[in-house]
Formats: C-alpha cells, structure tokens, sequence
C-alpha cells in the first residue's frame, strides 16, 4: 500500500489507490472541514450520528486500510472513497465543503487523466514541488529519487516481499546503515511529525538516499535475493555502501551530511551555493 499525499488549500490529506479508484484518510478530511483539534473523536461522534441517521451501510462503506503515519509506520485508517466522502461532507458543517467538494472532483478527473497518460502524474508532482518552492536542481534529484525508489519496491515485490510492515523494516535498514537513524529517528532528528521526510532533505541527503536503495537494488538483484530474510541482508549491504561512502565525504568535507534544517527554510544564500 503506497500513501500520496494531496493537498487542499495547502492541507495535506493522505490518499492511496485501492480498488481501481482514490481512497481517502477520512480523519485527515475530517480534521480539515471541522477545525477540530480532535478530528478522530470527531470522527467517532459523527459515525454514531449518520448511523442513527440511517446511513446503515456506513461501516460497509469505509476500509480499513494501511496509510504511513507520522512516525513513517504504517496503520489501519479509516478510509472512504470519493463517494462517501462526499456524503460525509454534507454533514459537516464548514465553510470549505463547497471548496472541498470541487477539489475532490478535480482529483479523481486527475487520477483518470494519469491512468491514460502516466507522465501526467509526474509533471504534476514536478509542478507541486515547483509551487511548494523547491529548486529546479533540488526536484530534479528528487524526482530521480522517487524512480529509484519505485524501482527497489518494485523489485521486492517480485522477490516475495509483499506486506506493508515488510517495507517499513527493509527500509529502515537502508537508512540506519546509511545515515545511522531509522526513518523515524531521521523524523525526530529533523523535528517533523506528519511531513515526508524526503521532501525535507537537502541535495546530499537526497543523493546518499539514492545510492542506498541503488546498491540495495543491484545486489538484490545480482544475488538473487529471495523472500525478506534475504533481502533484509541486500538491504543491510546496500545500507553500508551508501553509509561508507557518507563517512568518507564527512571526514574529508569535515562536515556532518545528515542536517537538522528543513530545506525549504535555508538561507536562500546558502541554498545558492549548493
């Protein structure tokens, strides 16, 4: 299960693709038209209403799926497709349900417009981050990142990987052997919470990211590796030659890779220098 994020009026809302169509994280929607700084109690007095309501068929209606929470794990969350979620906008009194409403047309219109026409998606993702503020230099490595990534994913799938948590633990051992922190940990050390820590790494961060699942891929590949114990070990491997080659620019550079700064928050100086 692979999360995207979309963004209403610069609010991210976890989404992901499920039964040929977008699935959305109900309580992220929630927590939008509502205001409420505690959207799943919301969420759990409004499911009692509609039910009483008689909207029956609610709980048939809403799946639980996996979505990648703020610790970069990922949880059973309340989900609903573009239909129940609109029912579920009528009954929440806000400002920003007709706004809501148009948005999520437009989205699922999108979704259609990129299953015809793949490079569609990628040009968007390109113009959210151009809109975000991210350099050229900087959406480039991070486009190159996220195939590099694709691909890796890909290939555990055809190795017998297949669960979500699976992901989550070979992952994890990519990024302590290269940076020396779990994706979690990397979150903490960068002080962020719901953020896609990717999005939030500078040039090198990114490129170091790269090499690992680079490597973790061609070993994978060129070994055979069959089933999560033995890419668990090409993960590890993989890890070590992208954390190796990081030790070696620190010692001669002098200076840390891994930085507790957002990228977009650099001195745009500094940023012109890279």
């Amino acid at each position: 299960m692979d999360t995207k994020i979309a963004l209403f009026h610069g609010q991210e809302i976890r989404k992901t693709f499920h039964n040929e169509e977008w699935w959305f994280s109900v309580i992220d929607v929630v927590e939008i038209l509502s205001g409420s700084d505690r959207p799943r109690k919301y969420w759990n007095d409004l499911k009692k209403k509609l039910e009483e309501e008689g909207f029956a068929q609610l709980s048939e209606k809403i799946g639980q799926l996996k979505l990648q929470s703020s610790d970069g794990k990922f949880y059973e969350t309340d989900c609903a497709n573009t239909e129940t979620i609109f029912r579920i906008i009528q009954t929440i009194p806000s400002p920003n349900a007709e706004p809501f409403k148009r948005w999520l047309a437009k989205v699922g219109y999108e979704r259609m417009q990129e299953i015809e026409d793949p490079e569609l998606a990628t040009k968007r993702t390109r113009e959210l981050y151009k809109a975000k503020g991210y350099s050229e230099a900087w959406i480039e490595k991070r486009m190159r990142g996220i195939a590099v990534r694709e691909e890796l994913t890909d290939e555990w799938q055809n190795r017998g990987v297949k669960e979500a948590k699976d992901y989550a633990i070979l992952t994890a051992e990519i990024s302590k052997a290269t940076f020396g922190m779990a994706p979690a940990e990397y979150k903490k050390f960068k002080n962020l919470k719901r953020e896609n820590l990717r999005d939030h790494m500078n040039d090198l961060e990114l490129i170091f990211s790269m090499l690992g699942e680079a490597s973790t891929t061609e070993i994978a590949r060129n070994k055979d590796a069959q089933g999560f114990t033995e890419n668990k070990t090409a993960a590890q491997k993989g890890g070590k030659i992208a954390g190796d080659a990081r030790k070696n620019l620190e010692l001669e550079s002098g200076k840390k890779i891994s930085t507790k700064a957002n990228y977009l928050k650099e001195p745009q100086d500094k940023k012109r220098l890279k």
